[in-house]
């Protein structure tokens, strides 16, 4: 069937008999904070500020929201406008959630790592009228300023009374809710409208936008809210950037449940002692993170007097696949269990978790379930996914068939926003994930690399992300990154960036040894460079583009394969 053909096919709806339902009720998202201070209004949510822990309830967070809403209502800030957050996971930004969307406005998630020039670009395309920022990122905000000249006005977000800054215009967040009313009439909106707005940092050229409409983010709630068996009983700590994403889904999924909430504030790896101390001591259940805060957080625990119980706490772990090294050892210390998910910023994010379902836990032994754990496991329900060929052909799920990764759903973006020359990256509907990978016969997605970060050498492949995940295999590897090198007779070879773990030694010889019971001797790093940190992206993803620009010319002179 030709490629219009199979779109066609793909677009036809059928319409039977009329329901008896209500079918136009809107799936808005404010609808969930709404019912959890209904149903819950004395849950407790626990945010992180100048260092210290404080309580509120969902009954004190609905109100906040409403009076957001209603304060930024009376700026003027209308159905379709979009709104910025400059913040880290605070109670504010956690509640502005849902008062921008509330309003039919778009919450527009701006990543405070980017340069201001880059956040300019995002805050100019997507139209930005007003931005709220964190009393502790004025800077970034003042060097963004003359970046956006199309915004409106600035929100700063402070407990202090008087704030110095240049930013003009500028409201006090406080002073604007406190004048607000507690009381809210929210509009009913089209559940296909925009409801936020997250950029890809991609590799290459422009960011894209990502608009995810009240409909796909309520469906995508309920969807992980199933998949990894939220209930009401469940505490969750929001670890994952607010403002990447949705936060991979867990702030949503948790209002739904209205379970306990902790939000960490502004942390980093070399201070990570208050989140484990609190998700200790509070019984979190839920959380999510990438493998680098994962790791400082299980460093931590070792050094603890006592080791801590945790066969309650289930970890997503995204951003980069997580080593079985860092699984197992989670599990055997603590009995926390990481639940590798797979998605991206335009799949809602979770298209897929890494569970063992319970047709292979009867039939598989308990290190044939460690390699399912180690792939990107299960579609959730509604989402369609497909491997392609170098000719867009589809593929078979045998588990050896490897192509691009393509995916469609109810929560998997279908354009990106503004961008008509970024229609290549679709597909009858499909999103191209630029991942290579195959699908088994259980439905078990196994990626073996980007299309981007396959090192192609003397005509064949290798693979990246199983390098990397043999090197952090090694007791002695603390992390690793594996890249191709330009090479002037096998056009790549790789090259691998290692971190080695306090107190211990390896070498290049006893890692090439190790990786021997994997890889061909033809596939084994040309190099290996001891570095005391390796390159992160500002979602703290291994940052290959930086790694490959940097060490671009190593093999220019040739070597031995």
């Amino acid at each position: 069937m030709s490629n219009a053909g199979r779109s066609a096919a793909a677009g036809r709806i059928v319409s039977g008999c009329p329901s008896t339902m209500g079918d136009d009720y809107q799936l808005n998202l404010t609808t969930l904070i709404r019912h959890a201070a209904r149903t819950h209004a004395e849950q407790q949510i626990l945010y992180r500020t100048a260092g210290a822990w404080e309580r509120y309830t969902y009954r004190d967070c609905y109100e906040r929201v409403c009076r957001a809403a209603n304060a930024l209502r009376s700026l003027g800030v209308s159905p379709g406008d979009r709104v910025g957050v400059l913040d880290f996971n605070s109670r504010r930004y956690f509640e502005l959630y849902y008062a921008i969307p509330g309003l039919g406005a778009i919450l527009l998630q701006l990543n405070l790592r980017l340069a201001p020039e880059e956040l300019g670009y995002i805050v100019g395309h997507s139209r930005a009228t007003f931005i709220c920022v964190d009393e502790t990122l004025l800077a970034l905000a003042e060097a963004l300023a003359p970046h956006a000249p199309g915004v409106k006005g600035w929100i700063v977000m402070t407990d202090k009374a008087e704030i110095r800054t240049t930013l003009a215009p500028l409201h006090h967040h406080e002073d604007l809710l406190a004048a607000a009313s507690p009381n809210m009439d929210w509009p009913i909106i089209d559940e296909r409208s925009a409801y936020s707005a997250c950029y890809t940092t991609g590799t290459t050229g422009r960011p894209k936008g990502v608009y995810y409409s009240h409909r796909a983010m309520y469906l995508h709630s309920l969807s992980l809210a199933v998949r990894i068996g939220l209930t009401s009983r469940d505490r969750v700590m929001l670890i994952s950037p607010l403002f990447h994403a949705q936060g991979w889904g867990l702030p949503q999924a948790a209002t739904l449940q209205a379970n306990k909430l902790l939000l960490p504030g502004r942390f980093t790896t070399e201070n990570i002692a208050p989140l484990v101390e609190a998700l200790i001591a509070e019984g979190v259940t839920v959380t999510g993170a990438v493998p680098t805060i994962l790791f400082a957080m299980l460093h931590h625990i070792e050094t603890l007097a006592v080791t801590p119980e945790l066969s309650r706490l289930r970890v997503l772990c995204g951003g980069s696949e997580p080593p079985l090294s860092l699984m197992k050892r989670l599990r055997e210390l603590t009995g926390a269990e990481v639940i590798q998910a797979y998605g991206a910023t335009e799949t809602g994010p979770c298209a897929s978790l890494s569970l063992p379902k319970p047709s292979l836990a009867e039939r598989l032994g308990p290190e044939e379930l460690w390699d399912v754990r180690c792939t990107q496991g299960l579609p959730g329900a509604g989402v369609d996914i497909k491997v392609l060929g170098p000719d867009d052909r589809e593929l078979p799920h045998d588990g050896k068939s490897v192509g691009e990764i393509c995916l469609r759903g109810p929560f998997i973006t279908s354009s990106y926003y503004d961008m008509p020359e970024s229609a290549n990256r679709f597909i009858d509907g499909y999103w191209r994930s630029g991942d290579v990978g195959s699908i088994d016969a259980d439905g078990y997605i196994n990626l073996t690399d980007r299309l981007k970060d396959v090192i192609k050498s003397g005509g064949e492949w290798i693979s990246s992300i199983d390098m990397e995940n043999a090197l952090a295999g090694h007791p002695a590897v603390l992390e690793a990154v594996v890249v191709g090198i330009p090479h002037p007779t096998w056009q790549e070879r790789p090259l691998a960036l290692v971190v080695r773990r306090p107190g211990l030694a390896v070498t290049q010889e006893q890692l090439h040894e190790h990786l021997l019971g994997t890889f061909g001797k033809w596939q084994l790093p040309d190099q290996i460079l001891f570095v005391t940190s390796i390159p992160k992206t500002s979602v703290g993803k291994l940052d290959k583009k930086v790694i490959r620009a940097e060490y671009a010319g190593l093999y220019a002179r040739g070597s031995g394969a």
